[in-house]
């Protein structure tokens, strides 16, 4: 497929029929596998593209339908773009100021990433655009991306109740650099600030008391953009963007994503017998507190060939069956694993003891509410487990029922991981609906069955 100037939004899954599933406990897995590219780089490699001056070339560009709803927004403001292979991607960009106002609205489907970024992109271009998404993310609040944009001068032409979608924003070439204090840590809110920041003359900063994913200050770097990160306080960043640079174009290649690799690492660990390696893993230190937890928790995974590729650090990871004991798991890492927390729930289902994942609020305005969905599929599948106001803690067991079926909520994460308890269950795990995992791991299915998991 190819996106242009006149493609159309693509729709979510919001309407469609749901596609019931289930994982059966399983031999051992194995296998040497490569998950998709990942999907945060992915979608500001796209949106970089469109900025920048000249043809960006993307290669490993995650194909599933977040994605590729941020690739159709790209088209319909003003770049060009086209599918040459599979993940092989060209964007040949409007330019600084060369963003259009899109014929139709711009659909996001199930993505909070891309519609938030993608605010960030418009508010500083002479730009009308209107925002929508599924019902899921229809849900989920922006006034949190909303409140920095307006005060750099976007106006809010309409929106839904609450300030959700679906919602109209007038962007402006004369933004307004500020300083901003996120007041939780959130890369989505970070990057649309600063990019908001490339149309503003002066400095925008945006200052973070948890330094979370990176990707957006690493990529303005990497297409020109004059930005500095420094250390401020005991966890945090101060990140400073010169306004109007001028972006030019420059290859990206796009490493396998560490949130997707989590769902694969995790079932082999608790399947026993399992010896799987996943090739090309990003390692981004921002990225890795998942990898960092599971260590902690005795977890047998050797980090091969270490290697730096498109500026981003990436290793093979080679994970065996474990037997695993609950650790703490402290707020403060919440950050580097904050998709992660669901298949992490599903790891200490079947480790030794109390597994403490403190400090989760930001889970409960993701796809769904993730806290209270972990929280009823471990309920659904006999695995004792206690919600202290944002912690979650589960207790393990040598052996775990499973059962649900599980509602997924519209939530791919929630539908891969308790797919993933069911491989190692003695019932197994039905989940209502496995549609949205093509969201962000459309290989999922096929993938896991290559290494030897039963899924029906």
């Amino acid at each position: 497929m190819s996106a242009t100037r006149s493609a159309a939004p693509a729709s979510g899954h919001g309407d469609g029929p749901a596609e019931p599933a289930t994982a059966r406990r399983s031999p051992a897995l194995t296998g040497r596998v490569r998950v998709p590219g990942d999907k945060s780089v992915s979608h500001r490699a796209l949106i970089f593209g469109l900025f920048a001056e000249g043809i960006t070339r993307i290669t490993g560009l995650l194909e599933g339908e977040d994605v590729l709803n941020t690739a159709k927004a790209c088209a319909a403001l003003g770049a060009r773009v086209t599918r040459r292979g599979p993940g092989d991607w060209e964007v040949e960009g409007a330019g600084a100021n060369g963003l259009s106002t899109p014929a139709a609205p711009l659909d996001f489907g199930n993505s909070g990433t891309g519609v938030r970024l993608m605010m960030g992109a418009v508010a500083g271009q002479d730009v009308t655009a209107t925002f929508d998404g599924d019902a899921s993310l229809r849900r989920r609040p922006m006034k949190r991306v909303l409140d920095p944009l307006t005060a750099m001068g976007v106006e809010i032409v309409d929106s839904a109740e609450g300030g959700r979608l679906p919602l109209t924003l007038r962007g402006s070439a004369g933004t307004k650099a500020i300083t901003y204090e996120t007041p939780m840590p959130s890369a989505q809110v970070k990057s649309a600030v600063l990019l908001a920041g490339l149309g503003a003359a002066g400095e925008t900063v945006v200052i973070e008391r948890e330094a979370t994913r990176d990707h957006t200050e690493r990529m303005l770097a990497h297409f020109g953009a004059d930005v500095r990160v420094e250390p401020h306080g005991a966890h945090g960043r101060r990140i400073a963007l010169k306004g109007r640079p001028t972006l030019v174009a420059a290859p990206v290649d796009v490493p396998a994503d560490p949130s997707s690799a989590a769902f694969p690492l995790v079932a082999a660990l608790i399947v026993p017998g399992s010896d799987v390696t996943l090739t090309d893993v990003m390692m981004n230190p921002l990225r890795t507190g998942l990898i960092t937890t599971l260590l902690e928790m005795g977890a047998s995974i050797e980090v091969v060939a270490e290697r730096t590729e498109g500026g981003e650090r990436v290793a093979d990871l080679r994970v065996r069956h474990s037997r695993l004991r609950g650790v703490e798991v402290p707020p403060e890492r919440a950050p580097a694993m904050i998709d992660e927390y669901p298949v992490l729930a599903v790891a200490a289902a079947f480790a030794e003891g109390v597994t403490a994942m403190r400090g989760l609020s930001e889970l409960r305005v993701k796809e769904s509410d993730r806290l209270a969905a972990v929280a009823d599929g471990l309920a659904a599948c006999g695995v004792a487990h206690e919600v202290q106001g944002d912690d979650l803690l589960v207790t393990g067991a040598a052996t775990v029922k499973g059962g649900g079926p599980v509602a997924t909520h519209m939530d791919h994460r929630i539908a891969m991981s308790f797919l993933v308890l069911g491989l190692a269950s003695e019932e197994g795990v039905s989940v209502d609906d496995v549609a949205f995992i093509a969201t962000s791991f459309p290989t999922f299915m096929p993938m896991m069955r290559a290494l030897g998991a039963v899924i029906a």
